[in-house]
């Protein structure tokens, strides 16, 4: 009967999962982006959007779910990534905020500001993607 009910629970959670872990890619309404540019701008291969500068920022609150959903990598490597692009072509990795509201606030006051969201975004931000 045990067994019953643990599977019953793990079941549970893995239905659920997907909606805790759901995000949002925001940007300033000043950025112009196509889905498939996200990763480039979180990789530093992208720099601009028309004239203006892309100023990614991370979330350490949903780094982890960001990674493994848009960039198909792990911290590890996205920060050595970053490592070798900073010392190669002189690119700052995106700074990094600690919440949700950080980054909105960030992102809202920062005119090519492009942040990513464990939850939805609220007034002021475009929505780019979700994940």
């Amino acid at each position: 009967m045990k067994l019953g009910v643990r599977a019953l629970v793990v079941l549970s959670w893995l239905a659920c999962a997907p909606l805790a872990r759901a995000g949002e890619v925001v940007a300033h309404p000043s950025v112009l982006l196509k889905i498939s540019d996200i990763r480039d701008v979180y990789l530093g291969e992208k720099q601009l959007s028309g004239d203006i500068r892309l100023v990614p920022v991370d979330n350490s609150a949903t780094q982890e779910v960001f990674l493994a959903a848009v960039l198909q990598t792990n911290a590890r490597n996205y920060a050595a990534r970053w490592r070798r692009k900073a010392f190669r072509d002189g690119i700052s990795p995106p700074p990094v905020k600690g919440s949700d509201a950080e980054v909105m606030s960030f992102v809202r006051s920062t005119p090519g500001a492009i942040g990513y969201i464990a939850g939805t975004a609220g007034a002021g931000v475009i929505v780019l993607d979700k994940f």
